[in-house]
C-alpha cells in the first residue's frame, strides 16, 4: 500500500510540471525540472532524484501516478 504521506500533488501545464505549493518550504508556483515526456518512466516506477528550485532541497521520487509523485519521505504532516 502507497503511504499517502509521501505523496504530493502535482499540476500539468502545457509540457511543465509543477507543484502548486512546496512541500518543504511552502513557495508557491514551483516548475519542477520535469517535464510531460518525464512522467511516464516516473509512472513505470524509475526513481529520479528531484532538487526543488525554490529552497534546494532534494527528494528522491520513486513513482507517480496521473495526481501525485511518490516521495521516499513523508511530504505531509501528520497528524
Amino acid at each position: 500500500m502507497i503511504p499517502f504521506l509521501n505523496t504530493w500533488p502535482y499540476e500539468l501545464i502545457q509540457q511543465d510540471v509543477y507543484f502548486q505549493d512546496c512541500p518543504l518550504c511552502g513557495k508557491s508556483n514551483v516548475l519542477l525540472p520535469f517535464k510531460r515526456k518525464d512522467l511516464p518512466e516516473l509512472i513505470s516506477g524509475v526513481k529520479k532524484l528531484l532538487v526543488l528550485p525554490c529552497c534546494l532541497n532534494k527528494l528522491m521520487i520513486v513513482g507517480a501516478d496521473r495526481d501525485y509523485l511518490l516521495a521516499n519521505q513523508p511530504l505531509r504532516n501528520q497528524r
